[in-house]
């Protein structure tokens, strides 16, 4: 159990301290809870904070079951599933990709991201339930030719972990909790209150 995210991200700081005061490292964080935890861990390796723009798609008939996710070039969609129609994932494709691009504006104003071209890029998020939105900013950054992709987290359960394994990319995972009867995130954090993006554009502007 985790008291808040800063705790949660300086308990992975711990484990990612080889990876300190290097200037080819730098730390993605998945808006919005994930920059919380990203912005401890790039305080404590001394390293750059960035984030990665995703959000998953919601099942028609219950928005909070994730079946896939969505970013601003590409998206992971589970397929075959009973109730979901093409023209409903194209609709809400292009609703989620509206909403990401004014999120890119407000987060990063007249600034331009950093490139993440040979460099050594530890992706940061609360903790995952299926895996899919971390996977699809995996594939994002993939794009841009890292060195090397490492995925901290302090709580997912063993499937989705099993999947982000699947991806040649990734070369480490560090996961702090791995527990049995994962329900959601949210049951393993004392305060897990919504991250606002204010708070978002806020620590961006201290540590960016």
């Amino acid at each position: 159990m985790f008291t808040n995210r800063t705790e949660a991200g300086n308990l992975l700081a711990k484990e990612l301290m080889s990876y300190s005061n290097n200037k080819n490292v730098i730390i993605v964080a998945i808006p919005r809870g994930g920059v919380p935890v990203g912005a401890a861990i790039a305080k404590k390796l001394n390293a750059p904070l960035e984030i990665v723009l995703s959000k998953k798609i919601g099942h028609p008939l219950n928005k909070e079951y994730a079946i896939g996710a969505i970013t601003l070039k590409n998206s992971i969609i589970t397929n075959n599933i009973k109730g979901v129609s093409k023209l409903y994932i194209d609709k809400e494709t292009q609703r989620i990709r509206d909403l990401l691009q004014n999120r890119y504006q407000w987060y990063y104003g007249n600034s331009k991201p950093k490139t993440f071209n040979n460099k050594t890029i530890i992706v940061v998020d609360d903790g995952v339930a299926t895996g899919n939105t971390l996977i699809s900013s995996i594939q994002l950054i993939e794009r841009e030719k890292p060195s090397e992709i490492i995925v901290a987290l302090p709580v997912a359960p063993t499937n989705a972990i099993r999947r982000i394994k699947e991806s040649t990319t990734v070369t480490n995972i560090i996961c702090l909790l791995t527990p049995v009867n994962f329900k959601a995130v949210g049951q393993f954090y004392k305060d897990f209150n919504q991250v606002s993006d204010n708070e978002v554009i806020e620590i961006l502007h201290k540590l960016v």
